[in-house]
């Protein structure tokens, strides 16, 4: 993060923001300021976030940090220690002066950190005394994005700390509006939307954890074909390998994309009906056997419902219990129909 003070292990103001750092009164001096421009080279540590390259880099020292020039009557927002959260924040809030409380999130993001339990009643009190933010503000109220309210307590902080929870909009660039309408929210601040680019964006992190197993799982099952047939065939293997690699997209990114449109409110359900599809295609490009087409679909359904509800836990359209709910319920059936298609495909 560019002239970002929070993105390195000391909590120390950082090149750029030292000159806004003495608009800063004692005792809260040393309180980092952090910049609110979004440079290139922010782009790409979070393009490479997302890709799953250097994820550990991206976790933000838990703390209090600046915007602008706040002093103790400045907004105090809520937000967690996952540097893409911070970043979509920090950039939405130019000519904007507030203290921003970044909690321990252990890297996640606000919503799903929310219903682990991170972003949460517990860490929020702790760092509040932590930071002895009494000292900071004169005002108690703090602002939370509206998709932590399922971690937070807001009458259990009230009691501990003296601090009363608002809930600001969904989305950070809504801020700037919420804060001039004296921290009121218009129906469409508080509205969540799941758009084309929001299932876009987590594209890629699907792609990369389904990336990793794929190669053992398709070495394991061409080696068992190959023993058994006791000849190596490369042909045969490399159909095979495009028909897997195909499930994966299909469950990784045609899934997400037209999960509106999908039929069922199962993630299981409506992958499996992609892997279906995908299975049938990829026996009549590949001219499989009768025999064969029917071992493909059987693992591609598999395989594509599996990658699908993978993606549970990035969209709004379910709840963390149904989302436990449905992998408990369909992972053992998807197991029983792989092994069933993996069975046929060796013979």
């Amino acid at each position: 993060m560019a002239n970002a003070c929070c993105c390195g292990e000391q909590t120390t103001c950082c090149s750029g923001a030292s000159s806004q750092a003495s608009a800063v009164k004692p005792p809260v001096e040393q309180i980092p300021i952090i910049s609110t421009q979004f440079t290139r080279a922010d782009m790409l540590k979070n393009w490479k976030v997302r890709w799953g390259i250097g994820r550990m880099s991206a976790i933000v020292t838990p703390g209090i940090y600046g915007i602008g020039q706040p002093d103790a009557n400045s907004p105090v927002l809520v937000t967690a220690n996952y540097r893409l959260t911070l970043d979509a924040l920090r950039k939405e809030l130019g000519g904007i002066s507030a203290w921003i409380l970044v909690l321990d999130t252990r890297g996640v993001n606000v919503w799903c950190a929310a219903g682990k339990g991170t972003f949460g009643t517990e860490e929020l009190i702790a760092r509040i005394n932590a930071v002895k933010l009494h000292d900071i503000v004169a005002h108690r109220t703090l602002i939370l994005p509206q998709l932590g309210a399922t971690g937070v307590a807001a009458h259990e902080v009230l009691k501990a700390s003296g601090f009363k929870v608002i809930y600001g909009p969904v989305r950070a660039k809504d801020l700037p509006a919420f804060l001039q309408n004296g921290l009121k929210k218009t129906a469409e601040m508080s509205t969540v939307e799941f758009t084309l680019s929001d299932r876009l964006a987590v594209v890629p992190v699907e792609i990369v954890q389904a990336v990793k197993p794929t190669f053992i799982v398709f070495a394991i099952f061409w080696l068992l074909r190959s023993l058994i047939a006791w000849q190596i065939d490369l042909a045969s293997g490399f159909a095979f390998l495009w028909a897997y690699l195909g499930a994966m997209l299909v469950g990784t990114v045609i899934f997400p994309i037209l999960l509106p449109y999908l039929p069922s409110r199962s993630f299981a359900v409506n992958g499996a009906l992609l892997g279906v599809a995908w299975g049938i295609v990829s026996s009549a490009i590949n001219q499989f056997s009768l025999q064969e087409s029917i071992a493909a679909t059987l693992v591609l359904a598999a395989l594509t419902s599996f990658f699908s509800m993978n993606f549970t836990g990035s969209t709004t359209f379910t709840s963390l219990s149904g989302a436990k709910l449905e992998v408990k319920t369909a992972t053992p059936i998807l197991a029983v129909c792989a092994i069933i298609g993996l069975v046929i495909g060796v013979i």
